[in-house]
């Protein structure tokens, strides 16, 4: 699990865990929680050069992008899981 420590652009902070689940992909902070929900199923860039990838809730690093993107985020910890795709017959 990752944990993501950060502040809003109105100085709140919040300290969440990323879980890796689609039902529930952060816990710790509504607001945080609020704001990745708002962005599921965008495109967000992992990092400034890319690559562009939808956010969704099961895929831990779409969903710290969000938060390195729309707030201002201070420390990480814990490790950031990829998603496994099971490919189709």
């Amino acid at each position: 699990m990752l944990t993501v420590t950060g502040s809003f652009d109105d100085g709140a902070t919040y300290t969440v865990q990323i879980t890796g689940r689609a039902a529930r992909p952060v816990i710790g902070s509504y607001r945080a929680a609020a704001l990745v929900e708002l962005h599921l199923g965008e495109s967000v860039s992992l990092s400034p050069t890319g690559p562009v990838k939808t956010v969704a809730g099961d895929d831990t690093a779409s969903v710290l992008a969000v938060l390195q993107t729309f707030t201002n985020v201070i420390e990480t910890s814990g490790e950031v899981l990829k998603r496994t795709r099971v490919p189709e017959n």
